[in-house]
């Protein structure tokens, strides 16, 4: 009878529980149509998600666990149910195990709990049988029991324990008879074996919920083999291709015994069960634990739907399920996978267009912004520059207008007073600057201009390139006051005085502001302007003008600025007859003959046709050279000798074949000139050297600048006796041409170099030199270069002819000045001029000139090629006595522009000159003879200039080799030697005293004979 009862009350639970079930599925199913009501009062749409009903409900119940309840004693019920029937034990497993694991609980309690736990719905089915509600009886129990114990908080609290993979199940020792039907609800709390001290429920026959999953939970992680349980877990069951077997045993079991929570449990098996049909597995083998812990989490706060990585997690075999996952195209195997990879095609190809259109959109954008910003600064460069060519424009016409002035009053602004600014800049090309060493230095060589003071009329502003110290600063000023005066004391001590008041040294404050760039002095004067307006209170009401060196653009500016006349050419007509190839058309229009050559040579072929012509018809040259247009000073300079060339030969022994008369046509020269076209190539190739491998290291380095900028062929010389003279000449402003200087060139190490020369120069009579320089001044004039302007000459000894002709040229090498002098005068023959180069600028053989013409108060007669300095007067004049004109006598020069010694720049310049006074080195005021130096800077003080003056030509060269020798013996030391070229100097000028006793005997010899 116990066992039907038994089984009626299993049935009718089994029907209230489907009952329940689909009263949950209805409910689920009706949800989405009742998230927004219509109200009938108004029409208006009430949004049920917005009252959140569900949070008001939790907060309700919240509040009505906290309050007091009582519970029934547990007596009573044992006796009205329990004592009528007990259990069949059979079907319970281990209940004897998790009694006798009950701590601290009587034997008749063990048993009411195992009883309990084996049937959860005992309570709710006999209220039902007794027609009482749940809460009638806590009311009725509340009333009448007195000993009842009385709780407060939640009604139900359920714990769960995990050790080594399994739950554990906690239930207070109070909690006992409390009804089972709530705790699928609760979310119990993990803990761990050692702190449970409750009954172990066993597995088989009470559903044990596992803890819910958290936002920070672990579980919901896929767990590493070696983190499972051993054990086989309870409630498994399996997806077979996506598709839960619904009358599946393992399936059945795990729904009856989460029947009442089901509703959560199905989402989460439907949205598993989708995703395993979207990828195609196979067979998936689900934990029911797990799968109800991720329900707890799925219905407590995730309103999206979770990744797979969680879903997947619920499985048994997870690891091999998201192998198959991960594979590619996987998902294109399952439900819908034709569809999904349909949209992952037409996304991919709308990303591909769309990520195409935008990088077109962008390269569009920056190509309109590189355009608009590329446009804007064309069109603001083209205002710069127009705004430019319109000052420069308006400051070439202020300078045409102010040279006009200029030469209409130059003979009254000469005879009085005038102040005169001296600018030595060097105008060369950015390129040119940036690769000369110590260009402060070269542009400061000419600081003997100073010495133009020695004019009672004249005032100086030297405009200087560098910070100059006390000791230079000092040393010009004791220079600048011994002027060679010689009418008495009281006299030369008044013009000291006026002489030191007569001059000033500016530096541009620019200097400071670009110590590296290398700018041309005008440059650095034109952004200085304190300077500028310190220039024009001193030149204030007074006559002045500007003296340049290598003329510049802002040249221009700089006269514009002070408002004053530059005593040069226009910037643009200097730099064109300043070339090599332009002098040479100078020279040409001037009607003077040129050495063979040609200009404005710009490629290979070019050069080789023309050297080959050059040198068919000028077969008895032995060595051309090879000039950059824009260089100067032997630095743009090559050589080759036809020695090297192997048909050489060959064409001499044809060209005497056929006789001087008959080689001019060129049907005769036709052989020789193809002959030359083919070897000359591989000639300059392997014998073209450079004469200042400093600047062009090789020939390929010398060729590629060569016919870049352009240059010009010339035949050296073809004589063992040759000598270069240079001439300084004043085409003033009013149409006349003046000698101021004229010297014999000296060399150092590279012999198309100068570094110095021998005043006067006696290589050249003074009338063919006179004549020479006024037909090149007339020519200048023409093309209207005025002011200073330098020509260069070479005079050599032909041993065809044995007749002295002349070269105008920047370079030579060889024979000796006096020697080649001497021989001039002893033969008497015509001379020949031969036109090669012009230098417009003030060069530093006239800026040295000036220097010795102060100290020795003489005058260079260039027409007679005399220095003359006057004696000094010894007798005393008496008052009203007419003072005898003083007597003349003629002396002789030797200058060095261009000294170099590296082991200078360990003396001071005022140790320099205790040293060189202590060996004799000085110069006497009185006989006006002696040597005197020129310092050009006070930091790297390793050039210095040297003039040496003495009564005749022999004896101030063997002075001056003899100094030199003297100072480099005192600076250098001993084990290293130096850079310099004090040897090179000395060696050439032993060179020409040897050369010199040469000829004097041969001079006196002959008029024995």
């Amino acid at each position: 009878m116990m066992k039907k009862k038994m089984s009626d009350v299993v049935k009718k639970e089994d029907k209230s529980g489907a009952v329940s079930v689909r009263v949950e599925d209805d409910l689920r199913q009706l949800k989405p149509s009742l998230e927004k009501v219509i109200v009938s009062e108004g029409r208006t749409t009430l949004n049920i998600q917005a009252l959140n009903i569900r949070k008001h409900a939790e907060d309700c119940l919240k509040t009505v666990n906290k309050q007091q309840l009582i519970l029934p004693p547990i007596g009573d019920l044992q006796q009205k149910t329990l004592s009528k029937w007990t259990p069949c034990l059979e079907k319970i497993s281990d209940v004897k195990k998790q009694r006798e694991n009950l701590p601290g609980a009587p034997a008749g309690e063990q048993d009411k709990l195992a009883l309990n736990m084996c049937l959860p719905n005992k309570r709710s089915i006999r209220h039902q049988k007794s027609g009482k509600s749940l809460t009638d009886t806590h009311r009725k129990r509340a009333n009448e029991a007195k000993g009842d114990r009385i709780i407060s908080g939640s009604v139900v609290n359920l714990q769960a324990a995990e050790s080594k993979g399994h739950h554990i199940l906690v239930v207070p020792k109070e909690d006992f008879g409390t009804d089972l039907k709530s705790r699928c609800h609760e979310q119990p709390v993990r803990k761990t074996k050692a702190e449970s001290t409750y009954l172990r429920a066993d597995r088989d026959c009470t559903p044990t919920e596992t803890p819910a999953f958290t936002t920070t939970s672990k579980s919901m992680v896929p767990r590493s083999p070696q983190s499972l349980p051993v054990d086989i877990p309870r409630y498994l069951f399996t997806i077979r291709s996506g598709q839960v077997d619904p009358m599946a045993a393992d399936f059945c079991h795990f729904k009856q015994c989460f029947v009442l929570c089901w509703s959560s449990v199905v989402d989460v098996l439907e949205a598993l069960q989708k995703l395993l049909r979207e990828f195609a597995v196979p067979l998936a083998k689900v934990s029911g634990e797990r799968l109800v812990e991720l329900s707890h989490v799925w219905d407590s706060g995730w309103s999206k739907a979770p990744s797979a990585m969680p879903v997947l997690s619920v499985l048994e075999n997870w690891e091999e399920v998201s192998e198959l996952i991960s594979h590619p195209g996987q998902r294109y195997k399952g439900e819908g996978g034709i569809e999904a990879a349909a949209i992952h095609i037409q996304s991919s190809w709308r990303r591909y267009l769309a990520r195409t259109a935008y990088l077109c959109h962008c390269r569009r954008k920056w190509a309109a912004g590189t355009i608009a910003i590329s446009w804007l600064m064309h069109a603001q460069l083209c205002r710069v520059r127009k705004a430019l060519q319109a000052r420069r424009f308006s400051q070439l016409e202020n300078s045409r207008s102010r040279a006009q002035h200029l030469a209409a009053n130059w003979k009254r602004i000469q005879s009085f007073k005038r102040t005169i600014i001296h600018i030595p800049s060097l105008g060369y090309s950015q390129r040119k600057r940036l690769n000369l060493r110590g260009f402060d230095i070269l542009q400061n060589t000419q600081m003997s201009r100073l010495c133009d003071i020695r004019d009672e009329n004249v005032e100086v502003i030297y405009i200087c390139p560098q910070h100059l110290g006390n000791d230079i600063l000092d040393y010009y000023t004791s220079l600048l006051k011994c002027d060679g005066a010689t009418d008495g004391a009281d006299t030369t001590t008044a013009r000291a005085s006026s002489s030191v008041r007569r001059y000033i040294i500016l530096t541009p404050e620019a200097v400071d502001y670009f110590p590296t760039h290398n700018m041309c002095l005008s440059t650095l004067l034109k952004y200085s302007p304190q300077t500028l307006k310190h220039i024009r209170n001193l030149i204030q009401g007074k006559q002045a003008y500007i003296v340049g060196g290598v003329a510049h653009m802002d040249d221009l500016a700089v006269a514009d600025e002070l408002g004053l006349p530059i005593l040069g050419p226009e910037p643009a007509i200097a730099q064109h007859y300043s070339t090599k190839s332009g002098g040479r058309r100078l020279f040409v229009g001037a009607e003077i003959d040129v050495p063979p050559g040609q200009g404005d040579i710009y490629s290979l072929n070019q050069l080789h046709e023309t050297l080959a012509e050059l040198m068919t018809q000028n077969i008895d040259v032995q060595r051309w050279l090879f000039k950059i247009d824009s260089e100067d000073g032997g630095r743009g300079t090559a050589y080759c000798d036809t020695c090297h060339l192997s048909c050489y030969k060959w064409a001499l022994q044809e060209y005497h074949r056929y006789g001087p008369e008959l080689w001019n046509p060129k049907c005769i020269q036709e052989t020789v000139l193809l002959r030359y076209l083919d070897e000359i190539p591989e000639w300059l190739t392997h014998y073209a050297q450079p004469a200042k491998t400093s600047c062009y290291p090789n020939w390929a380095c010398f060729l590629k600048t060569f016919l870049r900028q352009g240059g010009v062929v010339e035949a050296y010389p073809p004589s063992n006796s040759v000598t270069c003279l240079t001439v300084d000449l004043l085409l003033e402003p009013g149409g006349e041409v003046t000698m101021l200087s004229c010297g014999d060139q000296l060399h150092g190490g590279c012999k198309l170099e100068a570094i110095g020369s021998i005043v006067p120069q006696s290589s050249v009579h003074p009338e063919t030199l006179n004549s020479i320089c006024t037909r090149v001044g007339r020519a200048c004039l023409q093309r209207c270069i005025v002011g200073y302007v330098s020509v260069d000459l070479v005079t050599f000894l032909d041993h065809n002819t044995m007749e002295k002709k002349s070269f105008l040229t920047l370079w030579s090498g060889g024979a000796p000045a006096a020697a080649s002098g001497l021989l001039m005068k002893m033969q008497g023959n015509r001379k020949q001029v031969w036109a090669v180069d012009l230098d417009i600028t003030y060069s530093n053989q006239l800026a040295m000139t000036q220097m010795l013409l102060m100290m020795t108060g003489g005058t260079l007669n260039c027409c007679t090629g005399c220095l003359e300095a006057p004696i000094p007067i010894r007798e005393k004049c008496y008052e009203h006595q007419i003072v005898p004109k003083a007597p003349v006598e003629n002396l002789c020069a030797v200058i060095g522009n261009h000294l170099f010694h590296s082991d200078l720049s360990m003396l001071y310049n005022k140790v320099f000159l205790m040293m060189c006074n202590a060996h004799g080195i000085r110069f006497n005021k009185k006989t006006k003879q002696g040597t005197v130096f020129a310092f050009f800077d006070s930091s790297e003080r390793s050039s210095i200039g040297m003039i040496t003056v003495s009564e005749d030509l022999q004896r101030a060269l063997a002075t001056f080799a003899r100094h030199l020798s003297v100072i480099h013996q005192e600076i250098s030391v001993p084990k290293s030697q130096g850079e310099t070229n004090f040897m090179e100097v000395i060696k050439e000028i032993e060179d020409i005293l040897q050369m010199t006793a040469q000829n004097k005997l041969q001079g006196e010899a002959k008029p024995a004979s």
